[in-house]
């Protein structure tokens, strides 16, 4: 999984039938302190998801798990909107 930050909505009126009704958002991987990487990725939000929120997304075939994705063109998939992190520091 990558844990990103929304940046962004994909707004595309014409896209495969099978993506209708899908919301498509615009995310960037950020490290541990939320620095944003370089990069982006456009996911699929099975969650509800919005801007500025930090994310955990799911690729390949682990983002056509979700009931929203099953057996559809999606090679990314916003799966949880993070809460915290307890992240262990280097003595």
């Amino acid at each position: 999984m990558i844990l990103a930050k929304v940046v962004g909505t994909v707004w595309a009126t014409r896209k495969d039938e099978k993506l209708v009704g899908m919301k498509l958002q615009i995310v960037k991987p950020v490290d541990l302190k939320y620095k944003q990487k370089d990069g982006f990725l456009v996911a699929v939000d099975a969650v509800g998801a919005g801007a500025g929120e930090i994310v955990l997304i799911a690729q390949g075939s682990s983002a056509r798990q979700t009931v929203l994705t099953e057996n559809k063109a999606v090679d990314a998939t916003i799966m949880a909107i993070v809460d915290k992190l307890d992240v262990e520091t280097e003595t």
